[in-house]
C-alpha cells in the first residue's frame, strides 16, 4: 500500500449513466448492412439513425425531445436508390445534414421547421434531398464536414478517393487518391489537414489542398478495419486497430513526424469487434467503444501517454454509437459529454457522462471555451487558401440561461504577445533589488559586485566616525540609548528562537531565582558613558549590539544551569532521606514479623502490621 500512487485528475471520477428505457428512441429499424460505420449521427436537436428500408435507401432523423416510442409509420428522408451507409450533421447549422450511399451519390439534405416525427396522416410524406452530388464512380462509405470551414465535406468511396466539396456550389473541388478503399477519416481542429485509413494498412496525413500526402506510415499490422480520430487541437493522432495476432490495439501518433506510434502500440484486448475512437476537446479524454461490446472505456491525454480512467459498463452490446457536440450537453448536472449507443438495433439509448460535483454552480474548469455556430471561414475562402479556427463561446453564459457569448479563437496569441513581452518588465525590475540592499550589510540575496561591497563599507565607516563626533557635542542624545537596547533584545530573541535554549530559560524565570534576568538591563548602565553608540542606530546591532546579545544570551544559560544542578542536588538529598525512612520501616516490619511468629493470636498486631504494610507501599510509591 505504501508504493500506490493515485494519479491526480478531475475526470478520475467520471461516471456514465444509462438512461431508463422509457428515455431511450424505441420501435426503430436500423439498418443491418454490413459495412463498418457508426449507423447514427447526433447534434444538439436530432438524431439520425441509417433505416433498415426497402425500395432504395433512407435514414430516419429524430427530434431529441421525442423520446420514447416511435410510431409505425414517420416520415423518412429518402432520395437514394441503394442503401444508405453513412450520415454526418454540419457543425454550423442543426438542419443540414448529407448522407453517403451505396449508389454512388452523396445527399445534402434540410430539415424542414418544425419538424416531427408523430404525424396524423396514415401516410407521411417523406422528405426529398436539397441536392446530390455526384463524381465517385463507386459506393460512398463516409461523408464528414469540414469543421473550421462552412459547406466543405469530404467523402470517401471505394473507387479510392476522397473527394472535397463545396456544398454551395455543388462540386468536387479537390481528389485524394488512395490505393485502397478507405476504412475512416477525421478532420484536424483547424481543417486544413485530414487523417485517412485505408485497408492497404497505411496511416496517411494529407495536406488536402495539395492533394497530396504529406506523410504515409504503416498503421496497424491487422488485417481487420482500423480507425483513426485527429485529437483536436492537438498536433497527435489516436488510431485503434488489431495486431498480427488479432488483438485490439490502441496508438498515438505524431502528425508531424508519425514515423512510429508514441510509446508504441497498447494492446487494449482480445475481442474481434472494430474499435470506435472519439475524442472530446473539452475534456481532453478519448472515448473508445467496441463494436459488439457493451463497455465504453475512456481515457485522459497528459504529457503524451493516455492514462486510464474508467469505462461505462453495460450488458447490451452496441454496433454503432454518436457523441453530441459539447454545447449540447445537460450543464447543471455536470454532464461532460452525451453519447447515443445502438442496441439489439431496436433502439437507441443516450448514455450521460457526469462528473460528480457538490457545489450547485457552473464548473468553468470542466467546461472550457468550445465551438459554437459561427464557422471560421467560408467555403470560398477555404478553397482559396485561408485557415482560421472557428470562434469559441462560453458555456457559462448557456448555463444562465441567456444567448452564447462567442469568444475569439485566436484568444491565445494575445497571451504569446505577453510572454514575449514579459522580458523587458524583468530587466526593468533588475536593478531595484540591486539597489535595495546596498544600505544594509546583513542581507546575503543579492549578488552586488565587489566594488559595491567595498562602497558600502567606506560609507557604512564615515556614518561612524561622524556620528561619533556628533554625539560629543550633544548630550541629549542619551535619550536614544534605548532603542539599540531594544534591537539587541530582539536580535537576542532570534537567536534564542534558532536555538532550542529558550525553552529551559524561560522556565525558572518565574521561580526562586528572579534576578538572574534582571542581569539583563545592566548592559544599559555602561551604554552612556559609551558616546559612540548614542547617535550610530543603524549599524549597533550589527557589532556592539550583537556582542552584547550573546553575552546575555550566555549568561542568561549559565544561570539557568546553575539552578538546574541545585535542585538536582536537593533532589538527591530528598531521595536519600527518603531510602533511610523505607529502611526503618522495613527493620520494624522484620521485628513485628518474629514477633508474630510467637504470638500468633493477637489481632491487634496484625492490623499494626497491615497498618506498616500500606505506610511501606505509600513510601515506596
Amino acid at each position: 500500500m505504501a508504493g500506490r500512487f493515485v494519479r491526480a485528475s478531475k475526470y478520475r471520477h467520471v461516471f456514465g449513466q444509462g438512461a431508463k428505457k422509457e428515455q431511450c428512441y424505441d420501435n426503430l429499424r436500423i439498418s443491418k448492412n454490413a459495412w463498418d460505420t457508426n449507423l447514427i449521427k447526433a447534434n444538439p436537436e436530432y438524431l439520425s439513425v441509417n433505416w433498415e428500408a426497402s425500395g432504395g435507401g433512407a435514414f430516419a432523423v429524430i427530434p431529441l425531445s421525442e423520446k420514447g416510442r416511435v410510431p409505425e409509420q414517420m416520415p423518412l428522408f429518402r432520395g437514394h436508390t441503394a442503401a444508405v451507409l453513412d450520415t454526418d450533421w454540419s457543425p454550423f447549422n442543426d438542419s443540414l445534414i448529407a448522407s453517403a450511399s451505396d449508389d454512388g451519390k452523396v445527399g445534402i439534405w434540410k430539415v424542414p421547421e418544425g419538424f416531427t416525427i408523430h404525424t396524423d396522416a396514415e401516410e407521411p410524406a417523406d422528405v426529398s434531398p436539397a441536392a446530390k452530388l455526384s463524381g465517385h464512380l463507386r459506393k460512398v462509405g463516409h461523408v464528414l464536414f469540414n469543421p473550421a470551414a462552412e459547406n466543405v465535406l469530404a467523402s470517401s468511396s471505394g473507387d479510392y478517393t476522397v473527394k472535397l466539396w463545396d456544398v454551395e456550389a455543388g462540386q468536387a473541388k479537390l481528389t485524394l487518391k488512395h490505393k485502397d478503399i478507405v476504412q475512416s477519416l477525421s478532420w484536424s481542429a483547424d481543417g486544413s489537414q485530414l487523417v485517412t485509413t485505408s485497408r492497404d494498412k497505411k496511416l496517411r496525413v494529407w495536406d488536402v489542398r495539395q492533394e497530396a500526402p504529406a506523410i504515409e506510415v504503416a498503421g496497424h499490422p491487422g488485417a481487420k478495419s482500423s480507425r483513426a480520430v485527429w485529437m483536436g487541437e492537438h498536433d497527435r493522432i489516436a488510431t485503434t486497430g488489431f495486431s498480427r495476432m488479432s488483438d485490439r490495439q490502441l496508438g498515438l501518433w505524431d502528425a508531424r513526424n508519425p514515423g512510429e506510434p508514441i510509446g508504441g502500440f497498447t494492446i487494449l484486448d482480445s475481442i474481434s469487434g472494430v474499435c470506435m475512437p472519439f475524442w472530446d476537446e473539452g475534456t481532453q479524454c478519448l472515448y473508445l467503444a467496441g463494436k459488439g461490446d457493451g463497455n465504453i472505456r475512456y481515457y485522459e491525454f497528459e504529457n503524451d501517454k493516455f492514462e486510464y480512467l474508467s469505462e461505462y459498463k453495460s450488458g447490451e452490446p452496441q454496433r454503432g454509437i454518436a457523441f453530441l457536440p459539447k454545447r449540447g450537453v445537460n450543464l447543471h448536472d455536470n454532464e461532460v459529454l452525451r453519447g447515443f449507443k445502438t442496441v439489439n438495433d431496436s433502439y437507441v439509448q443516450p448514455v450521460s457522462f457526469i462528473v460528480p460535483r457538490r457545489a450547485e454552480m457552473f464548473q468553468g474548469d470542466i467546461y472550457p471555451p468550445t465551438n459554437g455556430l459561427k464557422a471560421g471561414t467560408t467555403a470560398q475562402e477555404w478553397f482559396g487558401g485561408k485557415t482560421a479556427l472557428p470562434p469559441k463561446i462560453s458555456l457559462e453564459s448557456v448555463y444562465e440561461g441567456e444567448g452564447p457569448t462567442e469568444v475569439s479563437a485566436d484568444y491565445k496569441p494575445p497571451h504569446v504577445v505577453e510572454s514575449v513581452q514579459s522580458p523587458p518588465p524583468t530587466k526593468t525590475e533588475a536593478p531595484k533589488p540591486v539597489d535595495a540592499p546596498a544600505p544594509s550589510p546583513v542581507t546575503h540575496g543579492p549578488p552586488p559586485s565587489v566594488s559595491d561591497n567595498k562602497a558600502s563599507l567606506a560609507a557604512g565607516a564615515s556614518k561612524f566616525a561622524d556620528k561619533d563626533e556628533e554625539s560629543e557635542d550633544e548630550t541629549s542624545s542619551f535619550e536614544e540609548v534605548s532603542k539599540p537596547v531594544e534591537r539587541t533584545t530582539v536580535t537576542a530573541a532570534r537567536q534564542e528562537e534558532k536555538t532550542r535554549g529558550p525553552i529551559f530559560t524561560q522556565e525558572p524565570e518565574p521561580s526562586k531565582p528572579t534576578p538572574a534576568p534582571t542581569a539583563a538591563p545592566k548592559p544599559a548602565e555602561p551604554t552612556p558613558a559609551a558616546s559612540t553608540s548614542t547617535s550610530s542606530s543603524t549599524p549597533a546591532p550589527t557589532a556592539s549590539g550583537a556582542a552584547a546579545g550573546l553575552k546575555d544570551f550566555l549568561a542568561d544559560i549559565r544561570s539557568s544551569v546553575q539552578q538546574q544542578a541545585e535542585t538536582l542536588n536537593r533532589q538527591n538529598q530528598i531521595m536519600a532521606d527518603q531510602s533511610d525512612q523505607i529502611a526503618l520501616l522495613l527493620k520494624k516490619v522484620n521485628t513485628l514479623e518474629t514477633k508474630l511468629a510467637s504470638q500468633s493470636g493477637d489481632s491487634e498486631k496484625d492490623e499494626r502490621i497491615r497498618e506498616l504494610e500500606l505506610e511501606l507501599e505509600e513510601a515506596r510509591s
